[in-house]
């Protein structure tokens, strides 16, 4: 009898191998290849009459595929407007990061609306999201709660409850009757999204699912769910601090740059719209070694603050600590400011940090970073109203960075009088804040200390000998 041929496939990529792996020697992926039968060989495609004639695009009504609102402004700013009918979105984050607080407010905004959700739970009882929801103020009559892990079951649900928004928390618990594999498996969660996509096409039906995400950070399951999918946002929060982050990954109806601040709170989970008051340290008066900057996350442009602190060591390795910033660029600054600012550090520990628990790894701190480094080293204050925003070389220059007339907007809307940009920005800056331009370091660190600096490193009045008795350098 002849030997039925086997073949195994990689569920993520659908690369082939001869025989079972562990990993898939393409795209890396554990646990994917899975045992099936070859493909049949195609035959000679047949013409088939399509159930509707194509129409003129111009004859189509965008209106059909307005987004409705949320009721939750940064939500809505994330997605793009709000909630498109019948598109699919994926929202995955690690455990514990709120989730499921953020979308038991989302239904409560929705039912408020007068229109119908369905939330299905596959991790929980309908008790504990009960419990939950009464903490959150997010019990409405027109939330309907169920308790399922089956796939066919959900879908009963959605035909007797006919609701506009149906929220399955979460894809991985959900398992498919009749497709090989467990729940969370590659098979599984493509069948159970797959079935899912289908039923928001045909019906008009916004879904949300909630996925898992791996100890890299990347979304569990294999990569053909992001693509199945219209929307994919990435929740995102520090245990050690409220801010939560809700960050665009891919989005077919909006930017997929966007990010939307919320704030972890016992009552739940709230937005806040103006999240660069929690990276700026309120004092009466400025001190040294700290430098506010404006940084772009996404979009948005946050202002945040910069802090240096450098003691004396006896010690042959001097401690170097880093908090939100890149410990390499940190190391970098250090570098260029010994080499092109007199600072030596050799016999000094140096701690940098920001505030607030805000996370910059874009080049356009670098500035600030560098200024702040000299003004703990100088004992020099750096004026609270000053921000300082550019890329500093290896050889001491200041580069241009992107979006810098957004940054001052930023900046000048937060009540900051001076900003420190680099001599190349050809951006139109906007009215009510100073602006001086530098090209080294010399002039940022002059400009910084001293307010008669402005355009192109030069001062609108003649420099006196108090400017360089000032200077740091």
């Amino acid at each position: 009898m002849a030997k039925t041929k086997v073949i195994y496939r990689c569920g993520a990529c659908g690369h082939q191998v001869p025989k079972w792996v562990g990993q898939c020697p393409d795209c890396g992926e554990w646990g994917s290849i899975t045992e099936g039968a070859p493909a049949a060989a195609p035959g000679a495609p047949v013409s088939v009459a399509p159930r509707s004639p194509a129409v003129r695009i111009t004859e189509i009504d965008a209106e059909i595929a307005g987004a409705t609102p949320t009721g939750i402004a940064e939500f809505d700013r994330v997605l793009g407007r709000g909630v498109v009918p019948g598109s699919v979105i994926l929202l995955a984050g690690e455990p514990g990061v709120g989730k499921s607080t953020l979308l038991l407010e989302t239904v409560k905004h929705w039912a408020a609306a007068g229109r119908t959700a369905l939330y299905v739970t596959g991790e929980e009882s309908a008790g504990q999201v009960r419990l939950r929801a009464e903490r959150t103020g997010a019990v409405h009559q027109n939330v309907y709660l169920a308790s399922e892990t089956d796939l066919a079951t959900i879908l009963g649900h959605v035909d007797q409850v006919r609701p506009t928004l149906l929220i399955v928390d979460s894809v991985q618990t959900v398992q498919a009757t009749g497709t090989d594999g467990v729940s969370g498996g590659v098979t599984q969660i493509r069948a159970v999204t797959t079935a899912l996509v289908s039923l928001a096409k045909n019906s008009g039906v916004s879904v949300i699912l909630v996925g898992h995400v791996t100890k890299d950070g990347n979304v569990a399951g294999p990569r053909s769910l992001e693509h199945l999918v219209d929307v994919v946002l990435a929740f995102e929060g520090d245990r050690h601090s409220s801010l939560r982050l809700v960050r665009g990954i891919k989005n077919r109806f909006g930017p997929s740059d966007e990010v939307g601040c919320f704030e972890q709170r016992s009552d739940g989970i709230h937005e806040v719209r103006d999240p660069s008051g929690i990276f700026v340290h309120e004092r009466d008066g400025a001190v040294p070694g700290s430098v506010n900057l404006v940084a772009m996350d996404g979009r948005r442009a946050l202002v945040g603050e910069i802090q240096a602190l450098m003691n004396k060591t006896e010690a042959n390795m001097p401690r170097r600590a880093v908090s939100g910033l890149d410990s390499a660029r940190v190391a970098m600054m250090l570098a260029v400011a010994g080499a092109h600012g007199g600072i030596k550090t050799h016999d000094m520990e140096v701690y940098v940090s920001t505030v607030g628990g805000m996370k910059v790894t874009e080049p356009a701190a670098d500035l600030a970073l560098f200024l702040a480094l000299m003004s703990a080293h100088k004992k020099k204050e750096i004026p609270q109203g000053t921000v300082a925003i550019g890329e500093v070389g290896l050889t001491g220059e200041v580069r241009r960075v992107s979006s810098i007339g957004r940054r001052v907007a930023e900046a000048r809307r937060l009540g900051f009088t001076h900003a420190v940009i680099p001599a190349g920005s050809d951006e139109d800056m906007p009215s009510g804040i100073s602006v001086s331009r530098v090209a080294n370091l010399e002039e940022a660190a002059l400009a910084a200390t001293s307010s008669g600096v402005r355009a192109g490193g030069r001062t609108t009045r003649p420099r006196t000998p108090q400017d360089y008795a000032d200077a740091p350098f």
